[in-house]
């Protein structure tokens, strides 16, 4: 069984705990089957129930998240890795100052690329725009490409204020104001 804990990208945040794991892979999970979010608790459990045709409570899974219960049984470590394909011993709590490494089994570029992007909108969640920018990036085909292209835009002298002026207006009109105002300043 192919374990995403083996090769070399590094997609999880140091010190976490077992709950926050699971939480995680809930995310990463509901990216990679299309949903644009992370699985519910109960879609989770559904999945489990059809795809490895076993099954643990709602209750006790929430628990483990909530950290009410720190351990899970060795069952249910077993369970958890195969679903989501990691090795079992990545489902505990990170000793203080280990710095764990989820690494993916992916042989591409674009799968590499596209998983460091579902990292990267798992950590800025708490910004919702910057998030779904990042997962609409990972769900490109050509996602390399993608970034090539963002480079040569940024190198590009006043491409970036212009784009944000004519795509998103919004942004465009408060640059334009602060641009203005440096230099009225200056004057």
């Amino acid at each position: 069984m192919p374990y995403i804990a083996i090769s070399d990208i590094n997609i999880t945040d140091c010190d976490m705990k077992l709950g926050e794991k699971i939480r995680y892979l809930r995310e990463v999970e509901g990216s990679l089957r299309g949903l644009n979010r992370a699985m519910t608790q109960q879609e989770l459990l559904k999945a489990i129930r059809s795809e490895l045709g076993a099954s643990m409570s709602q209750s006790y899974l929430s628990q483990i998240e909530s950290g009410a219960r720190p351990h899970l049984t060795n069952t249910t470590r077993q369970l958890l890795a195969k679903f989501f394909k990691v090795h079992p011993g990545y489902l505990v709590d990170d000793p203080e100052g280990y710095h764990p490494e989820l690494l993916s089994d992916a042989r591409t570029l674009e799968d590499k690329l596209d998983l460091w992007l579902v990292s990267g909108a798992e950590r800025f969640r708490r910004d919702p725009a910057l998030r779904q920018a990042l997962l609409t990036l990972a769900r490109r085909n050509d996602t390399r490409q993608c970034l090539l292209l963002l480079e040569a835009v940024m190198d590009t002298p006043g491409l970036v204020e212009r784009l944000l002026e004519v795509l998103r207006p919004e942004h465009g009109k408060d640059r334009t104001a602060k641009r203005l105002s440096g230099k009225e300043r200056q004057k």
